[in-house]
């Protein structure tokens, strides 16, 4: 960490903070069970994990972690995600993968709680390195 940036363990400015509420009330959480536990992590962000025993405990934790990243990282000047149901997509790509590539990204989309492919690609090309 640089002289230049805060440390996280302390209270963000009001104003940055109802902003960054504000931002990540729209972001998406996808949730996993094992052990358990209830894990989850932001669709946006998928570097910022939550935990917890219950569904709604896991939710409010990974919200808390995604509000801070937020804080942070709107405090530095830094572009955040916008929330995924925001998007107006309007290009499409096309991509040739073999057989055995297409299963292995639908395997890993699918472990990772992706609803599809897509949005897998789109999350792993746009993560923000936390």
């Amino acid at each position: 960490m640089s002289n230049k940036s805060k440390k996280l363990n302390r209270a963000f400015d009001e104003k940055i903070l109802a902003k960054a509420q504000k931002v990540t009330e729209k972001y998406e959480i996808i949730m996993s069970f094992e052990d358990g536990e209830w894990y989850g992590r932001g669709l946006e962000m998928p570097n910022v994990f939550g935990d917890g025993k219950t569904p709604d405990e896991c939710i409010q934790n990974t919200k808390e972690g995604l509000i801070s990243v937020v804080a942070h990282l709107l405090e530095q000047g830094e572009v955040v995600p916008s929330p995924a149901c925001e998007g107006n997509r309007t290009e499409q790509v096309n991509v040739r993968l073999t057989k055995e590539e297409k299963i292995i990204l639908n395997a890993s989309a699918k472990s990772q709680g992706f609803h599809g492919l897509a949005d897998f690609l789109r999350a792993k090309a746009f993560a923000v390195p936390v």
